[in-house]
């Protein structure tokens, strides 16, 4: 049956609420923009207010009967091929979570790569699930991670025959993928469930020429960031759901137990608004971006001093499987500096910001948004910085372990250690201690130390000098890192 994609249900009923001239007695109090500050209508404009409306007993009845949000998630659904749709408006750290706890239960294990972000860490910690990691495959020489291989997986799930299921980062933020049909092939020769954090991949289902998404390549549930890389609004991410074995009534449900009961319209109106632009014209904005990204690359690279990881560095035997070119990830330590550094140069004398730094690295995020004129900005910029690396204070060096030496023991489960006894220490005293708290350089937000994990001196030598140098650890109970909190 052929589906109207020219159809936005939310922005559709939103149009109707302000064509009726609807008068609301509920929240939001600021009632349209009527009681607000006018200093803050000054500054967000009146569409803002005007898009702010309950999403039941406004933007539809209080019953839902014109089912304006299931219209939407079923527009999203055929748009990329899934079978169910779930809109968020608390950003894929809630829609992991919810997907997690579809697959798994307390004390129930679950295969996860290790460099899950963050919100992976916090779904054990409130779940109770137990980890399983799955190493990823570390470029020692680039000081780089890629998403575990099927071989990876097929190999744990040997060890833990009784895990639950399995989870992958795909896309990393760097813009490297992971070959999805062979680690969903290996999930499902045992009946189990393959989940993908594919937030960074939101593009993926609309051009040919990136790299397959989640729910071609026969993952179960995909997560999705909108924001990222499509034209959401902050906060704006969705779950699709594939196949028979998760429920989707269960993942609903999973879902309502972590949601706002006060779901932002805006956001919904933002989702629903980007997938009737891909459906429409999502081939051709990629195509654009696209090339554009290839003449930035090639132009970056004839600056002195840096160079644009591209697929030569990041695929190949014991790499990615795969790569996404629009992370424009590029390597400053020929200048001299620090990405950290580098960031914080373009912010303050070019007004550009980027996306992650790390001790070597910046990442320049292009999308369908950007243009030639953008791309001559960001072109000049490094050129800029390239001329006044010299002039920089040197950079501090980062201890960077060998990969060997980044993992760590885990010795219980994230959430006993988070909710158990704990106490501070003097850094040099947490070695050979067992962490109690999540210890995570952002962005990109993939934790160096996890509760439950046994601390060593390498992983505290490079988290101490690499906040030297200029990272930044914020949910550290001490951001500086003079104390760590342990288990008591």
């Amino acid at each position: 049956m052929s589906v109207d994609h020219s159809q936005a249900p939310v922005l559709e009923a939103l149009a109707e609420y302000h064509a009726t001239g609807r008068l609301s007695f509920s929240p939001p109090g600021h009632k349209q923009a009527r009681g607000a500050d006018p200093r803050v209508r000054e500054v967000l404009g009146d569409a803002v207010f005007l898009g702010d409306v309950l999403a039941s007993g406004g933007l539809d009845d209080r019953r839902t009967r014109s089912r304006v949000l299931e219209r939407a998630e079923s527009l999203m659904a055929d748009a990329v091929r899934a079978s169910h749709t779930f809109f968020s408006t608390c950003g894929s750290s809630l829609s992991v979570k919810a997907a997690m706890l579809a697959v798994a239960g307390p004390h129930e294990k679950l295969l996860i790569g290790r460099d899950a972000h963050k919100s992976v860490v916090s779904g054990l910690i409130l779940s109770g699930i137990e980890p399983v990691w799955v190493d990823p495959r570390w470029d020692a020489d680039l000081h780089l991670a890629h998403p575990p291989s099927a071989e990876d997986f097929e190999e744990t799930f040997r060890a833990h025959p009784d895990a639950r299921g399995a989870l992958v980062t795909s896309p990393t933020p760097y813009g490297s993928c992971a070959d999805l049909r062979a680690i969903a092939d290996v999930c499902h020769r045992r009946g189990r469930p393959l989940v993908v954090d594919e937030a960074w991949g939101a593009h993926l289902p609309f051009h040919d020429a990136l790299p397959s998404w989640a729910m071609d390549a026969g993952a179960d549930v995909c997560v999705t960031s909108i924001h990222k890389v499509g034209s959401g609004l902050e906060q704006g991410s969705v779950f699709h759901l594939r196949g028979d074995l998760i429920d989707p009534t269960v993942l609903r449900s999973r879902a309502d137990l972590l949601g706002t009961t006060s779901p932002s319209v805006l956001i919904y109106a933002g989702l629903d608004g980007w997938r009737r632009q891909m459906v429409q014209h999502g081939r051709d904005l990629l195509t654009r971006a696209l090339d554009l990204a290839a003449r930035v690359r090639t132009a970056i690279e004839s600056i002195g001093g840096v160079h644009v990881h591209d697929r030569a560095d990041f695929c190949g035997p014991g790499l990615a499987d795969d790569f996404d070119p629009l992370p424009v990830v590029i390597d400053v330590s020929g200048l001299g500096t620090t990405g950290y550094q580098a960031a914080d140069w373009l912010r303050a004398h070019r007004d550009i910001d980027v996306h992650l730094s790390d001790h070597r690295r910046i990442n320049t995020q292009l999308t369908h948004a950007d243009d030639q004129e953008t791309a001559d900005a960001l072109v000049e910029a490094l050129r800029a910085l390239s001329s006044a690396a010299p002039g920089l204070r040197r950079a501090r060096r980062v201890e960077v372990p060998a990969p060997s030496e980044l993992r760590m023991r885990q010795t219980c489960l994230p959430r006993d250690a988070c909710f158990g006894d704990v106490e501070d220490v003097e850094a040099g005293q947490a070695v050979g201690r067992v962490a109690a708290e999540m210890l995570t350089p952002y962005p990109p937000g993939i934790p160096v130390v996890l509760p439950g994990e046994l601390i060593t001196a390498p992983v505290i030598r490079y988290l101490r000098t690499g906040i030297a140098a200029g990272m930044n650890i914020p949910d550290a109970a001490d951001t500086e890192l003079r104390t760590v909190r342990v288990v008591a």
